[in-house]
C-alpha cells in the first residue's frame, strides 16, 4: 500500500500541476518579478494546490476506512481548508493582511480545539504541564508556521525540498509505531510535493503560491501536535527537522523589526534570499538545502529521539548553527556588496 499511495499521489501531482501551469496562464496568475523578487522573468503561481488537493483525498480516504479519528478528520480538513481557500483566493488576488491573519488564526484555533489542545510538551528530560496556555502556544506557533513557510517560498524548489525532506524523516517514525493513519498523511504529502517539484524546479515552470506554502506549514504544524500527543514524534524534534526555515524567518524577522522597518511589508532580505543576490543559483540553494537537512538535520533528530534527555539540548546546538549560518551568509552578502 505504501508505494501505490506514493505512486498515485505523485503522478497524479504531476498531471494536476500541469493542469493548474494552464490554468494559471489562462487565468493570467502570473507573478511578474519586481525589486522584491528572486526571480527575473514571469512565472505562474498557485501550482500547490495539487499538493492541498491530493492531501485532502487522501485524509477523506483514510478516515473513512478508520485510520484516524473522527476529530483528527474535522481538525485537519475544517483548519486545512480553510488555508487553502484564503491562500487561494490571495494567488487570484491580494487579500488584506489583516484578513489573511484573522482566517490563519481561526483555521488554527479550530484545529487546536479539536485536536484537544497541547496541555504538555516533552523536553526530553522532563515533560512540563502547560493546561489552557499549551493551546494559546499552541495556536500562535501554528500561525507562525504558515506564515514562515509562505516567507520560504521564495525561490524554486526549496519550499518542496523542505517539505519532502521533513516528510520522509517523520513518514518512518509514524510507520514504525503503528501510527499509520499519520503515516498515510505523510506518504501523500511525499508522493504530492514530488510530483509538484518536477514542475517547480530550477528554472519553476510554476510556482506553489500561497495555497500551497501556507497549507504545508499548517500541515506540519497540526503534524508536531499529533506527534506531542501520541508520543511518536514529538515537537521538539519537527524544530529540529524545520530548523532552515524557523530560524532563516524568525531571525530576518527580528532583525527587520530592531532596524524599525515595516516587518509586516514584502522583502527579499532572508538568508535564503541573499544567498540567491550573491549570484548562486536556485538550483544550488535548493541542492544545499536538501544536503543540510539530509547529512545534519536529520542524524540530530535522530540521536534526539534515540536519546530523549538531549533533545533540548541538541535544538540549541542547532539553534545556535542556524543562527551562525544566517550571520555568515549575511556577512558575506554585505562584502559582495561593498
Amino acid at each position: 500500500m505504501i508505494f501505490l499511495i506514493l505512486f498515485l499521489s505523485f503522478f497524479s501531482a504531476v498531471l494536476l500541476t500541469g493542469l493548474l501551469y494552464r490554468y494559471a496562464l489562462h487565468r493570467s496568475l502570473i507573478d511578474i518579478p519586481n525589486e522584491r523578487s528572486s526571480h527575473t522573468v514571469p512565472v505562474p503561481r498557485g501550482g500547490g494546490f495539487s499538493i492541498v488537493l491530493i492531501t485532502l483525498l487522501c485524509l477523506i480516504y483514510i478516515w473513512q476506512t478508520g485510520y484516524i479519528k473522527n476529530d483528527t478528520f474535522i481538525a485537519l480538513t475544517g483548519g486545512g481548508l480553510l488555508i487553502a481557500a484564503i491562500g487561494w483566493m490571495d494567488d487570484h488576488r491580494d487579500v488584506v493582511a489583516l484578513s489573511r491573519a484573522i482566517i490563519h488564526f481561526i483555521a488554527s484555533i479550530w484545529t487546536i480545539m479539536w485536536l484537544g489542545g497541547l496541555n504538555s510538551i516533552d523536553l526530553g528530560f522532563t515533560e512540563i504541564s502547560l493546561g489552557w496556555f499549551g493551546s494559546f502556544i499552541a495556536v500562535v506557533a501554528m500561525v507562525w508556521l504558515i506564515n514562515l513557510y509562505n516567507f520560504m517560498d521564495g525561490t524554486d524548489g526549496i519550499a518542496a525540498v523542505q517539505a519532502i525532506t521533513a516528510g520522509v524523516f517523520s513518514l518512518f517514525f509514524f510507520l514504525s509505531s503503528g501510527t499509520t493513519g499519520l503515516a498515510i498523511i505523510i506518504l501523500a504529502l511525499v508522493g504530492a510535493t514530488t510530483g509538484f517539484l518536477i514542475w517547480n524546479w530550477f528554472p519553476a515552470r510554476i510556482f506553489m503560491g500561497d495555497v500551497g506554502s501556507s497549507f504545508l506549514g499548517y500541515l506540519f504544524a497540526a503534524l508536531a501536535i499529533l506527534g506531542e500527543q501520541t508520543g511518536t514524534l514529538p515537537i521538539l524534534i519537527w524544530t529540529i527537522l524545520l530548523a532552515l526555515f524557523i530560524w532563516d524567518t524568525t531571525l530576518t524577522l527580528i532583525s527587520r523589526i530592531r532596524k524599525g522597518e515595516k516587518w509586516y511589508s514584502a522583502h527579499r532580505s532572508h538568508a535564503y534570499q541573499r544567498f540567491v543576490q550573491m549570484g548562486n543559483s536556485h538550483e544550488k540553494l535548493a541542492l544545499w538545502f536538501l544536503l543540510i537537512n539530509i547529512m545534519i538535520l536529520w542524524p540530530v533528530a535522530w540521536v534526539a529521539i534515540e536519546h530523549k534527555p538531549y533533545m533540548l539540548l541538541l535544538n540549541i546546538c542547532i539553534a545556535v548553527l542556524s543562527s551562525g549560518l544566517w550571520l555568515t551568509i549575511r556577512r558575506m552578502y554585505a562584502r559582495h556588496h561593498q
